[in-house]
């Protein structure tokens, strides 16, 4: 039987994939989007990442209502909706760069997120229940890396399509421009948005239709939990789903700080290209997932994945503490070799992280949703809310930045990544929780 089901998943696998690649080029253009807006919007540090602010709050605003959603209209449906609102959001992105008013900016990115906010809440508990549970931090591993190639590629195509006539334009060159100039140079660059930004919203509207009508079935309802005479069945009882969440929090807090603030430090930094640095730390959470779907389940369990890999954070955190802005030595060790440009040590680091951030999530959902049952879409949406630490962290990485320097700001990692090990360790056992009446 679990052949079979193993064997019946592959087409469901591939139509999945193929969400977790667009989904991942929109998501993580954020991390050459920031330091764009940055300089044509001429913010602040901390007004850069609400950027990443408003495109992950989304995810705690919209996780109930999504789910919500998905209970009434089923996996495949919330889906094709969930790639609508992304579209919707996408082609906000041209009165935005129109008016260059930094609030469309935003508003643009919360509809984009909350889009993902659906997709994210119904793809998920699909892929770990379409197949065998013992196996479902690999097929996440395989959804990964699909979301994480999209990366590497999003932050280099967006340099190419927008910046490559463009690139010359920096905040130094814009300092020695009067202000007549100036606002025209910067209207010049935010124009550029519109055509990139209009394919994608065209192109996504295009895969929900298709997807709407695609063979992907509907998983049936699971079979109520078990009365345990603790009161009645409700999400709070499971401990080790509510851990989760906060766990998932610290996580999402931690990927967001390494993939959309190494182009800030690149920037700070004077790093050519910093909206290209992105793809590096992308490289790595691509290399991670590989050696993810290739270890768990066969030589490593889902919780030692998650230790390892909260073990490594922590190491990298401290690294980049006591790193030397000044030394390229890491990068020339790595891949100097391969004629790829060197970064000081503390970029190096800080896109090191995403070989101990790959794991983590494809770990956190299936030990998190453990034993849920009919409850699943309701923990499924409880551990989306977690994202909402995408939101929260690197404004508190931001706020530290400006008032301790960009790579002491990196001291919000350890506490974060603390906590997955704890998790990892003792909080992903499940435990029933006695709810009082």
């Amino acid at each position: 039987m679990t052949q079979s089901k193993a064997a019946g998943s592959l087409q469901p696998i591939i139509i999945i994939g193929v969400l977790f690649f667009m989904f991942g080029f929109i998501t993580w253009l954020n991390g050459a989007l920031i330091p764009f807006l940055q300089l044509v919007c001429q913010l602040g540090e901390v007004e850069a990442l609400l950027i990443a602010f408003s495109f992950y709050i989304a995810y705690v605003v919209m996780a109930l209502p999504m789910a919500r959603v998905l209970i009434w209209s089923g996996y495949k449906n919330a889906m094709s909706i969930g790639l609508g609102l992304i579209a919707l959001g996408c082609a906000l992105f041209i009165p935005a760069a129109l008016s260059q008013q930094f609030g469309v900016f935003l508003l643009a990115q919360f509809v984009v997120g909350s889009g993902l906010t659906l997709l994210q809440t119904a793809s998920n508990p699909y892929l770990v229940r379409v197949g065998p549970e013992q196996s479902a931090a690999a097929r996440i591993s395989l959804m990964g890396i699909l979301n994480k190639s999209a990366g590497v590629l999003a932050p280099l195509v967006f340099t190419w399509l927008v910046l490559q006539d463009l690139g010359h334009i920096t905040a130094e060159s814009l300092a020695l421009l009067d202000e007549a100039q100036r606002q025209q140079q910067l209207e010049m660059l935010s124009l550029q948005l519109i055509t990139p930004y209009a394919g994608i919203a065209v192109a996504i509207l295009l895969l929900a239709v298709a997807l709407r009508f695609s063979a992907l079935p509907d998983l049936p309802a699971e079979p109520a939990p078990v009365n345990t005479g603790t009161g009645d069945a409700s999400v709070w009882q499971h401990r080790h789903l509510v851990l989760g969440v906060i766990t998932l929090f610290c996580y999402v807090g931690v990927e967001v700080i390494a993939g959309d603030t190494i182009g800030l430090l690149g920037s700070a930094l004077k790093v050519p290209g910093a909206t290209t640095l992105t793809s590096y730390t992308l490289a790595f959470m691509v290399l991670g997932y590989s050696l993810g779907l290739l270890l768990v389940p066969r030589l490593l369990s889902q919780r030692q994945a998650l230790a390892i890999s909260a073990g490594l954070g922590l190491v990298l955190s401290l690294a980049i503490l006591l790193s030397d802005a000044g030394s390229t030595a890491i990068s020339a060790l790595l891949w100097g070799w391969a004629g790829i440009p060197l970064l000081p040590d503390p970029v190096s680091l800080v896109a090191l992280l995403g070989l101990a951030n790959a794991l983590v999530w494809p770990a956190v959902w299936p030990l998190a949703l453990a034993g849920l049952g009919s409850l699943t879409p309701k923990g499924s949406a409880l551990l989306i809310m977690g994202i909402a630490g995408g939101a929260v962290l690197p404004l508190v990485y931001g706020a530290l930045s400006e008032q301790t320097g960009p790579v002491s700001a990196y001291i919000v990692l350890l506490p974060c990544y603390a906590m997955i090990l704890y998790y990892a360790l003792h909080g992903s056992k499940p435990k029933h929780i006695a709810v009082k009446r």
